[in-house]
């Protein structure tokens, strides 16, 4: 049977990897983004998980995106055998591409919907990928669980809501050196100072911002790096719900 049109655009623009992120993918890296993305349009049919379906939109703004997270820091590219967790997943990005692109890494992937993480799970086993991990949970819970925190050497989190409570699900998770990268679109100062200032009280720092723009349609994005430099106070991350209704960092902010 012949492939579907968008997977055959697909392949091709996989072999033409956009510029930007010195780096390109393998032979056998290729063919598991392809079935990724022959994948994810599967299951699309019966569960949201992305908008984001076209051929090179999904290159540039899953893949591209996932992996620029990764590869435009020193300090994440340096590392070697890594226990990552990429909170609050959804569709699988950005834990998935990095899982393909550094087998050696475990990833595990976190997020409130059983649905979503038993279709993960299926594909991560079409895939053949044996370092994925899953967890149906909050981060709320399980930054309070033995077995998750301060348990991982980097944490993801594509940050579309408030940046202190992107960083209250993400530093109790990462171990004292560990590393939580905000996936960011827009960028401000006021942003960058409450997140340091939040982030000193989570036990971490930011680390660098580094501004980038998509290969084709020069979308902004902003990669914020937090390195957690001293164990989180044991009552963050606060119950379920409070971090989104009461973020650290403002007023009416509790601990």
């Amino acid at each position: 049977m012949n492939e579907a049109p968008e997977l055959t655009i697909f392949q091709e623009a996989l072999t033409h990897w956009p510029p930007g992120l010195d780096w390109q993918p393998t032979p056998d890296q290729i063919t598991a983004f392809s079935r990724l993305y022959e994948g994810i349009l599967s299951g699309n049919q019966r569960l949201n998980l992305t908008r984001i379906t076209t051929p090179i939109d999904f290159l540039e703004k899953h893949l591209w995106d996932s992996l620029a997270g990764i590869l435009l820091s020193p300090s994440c590219r340096q590392l070697s055998t890594v226990n990552a967790i990429d909170i609050g997943t959804g569709g699988g990005f950005p834990g998935l591409p990095i899982a393909i692109t550094w087998p050696d890494w475990t990833v595990t992937l976190m997020d409130s919907t059983r649905k979503k993480i038993t279709f993960l799970e299926e594909l991560g086993y079409r895939l053949g990928l044996k370092n994925l991990s899953f967890v149906v949970d909050r981060a709320e819970a399980i930054g309070q669980q033995a077995q998750h925190r301060a348990q991982y050497d980097l944490a993801t989190i594509r940050a579309v809501g408030d940046v202190a409570v992107c960083a209250e699900y993400g530093l109790p998770l990462v171990n004292v050196g560990g590393i939580l990268v905000l996936y960011r679109g827009q960028w401000s100062a006021e942003e960058g100072d409450r997140l340091e200032a939040v982030s000193q009280q989570l036990g971490g720092k930011v680390l660098e911002i580094i501004p980038a723009e998509t290969p084709w349609t020069k979308a902004q994005r902003h990669f914020v790096y937090v390195v957690k430099e001293r164990p989180t106070p044991p009552e963050f991350p606060r119950a379920i719900g409070l971090p989104s209704q009461q973020p650290l960092g403002l007023s009416n902010a509790s601990s």
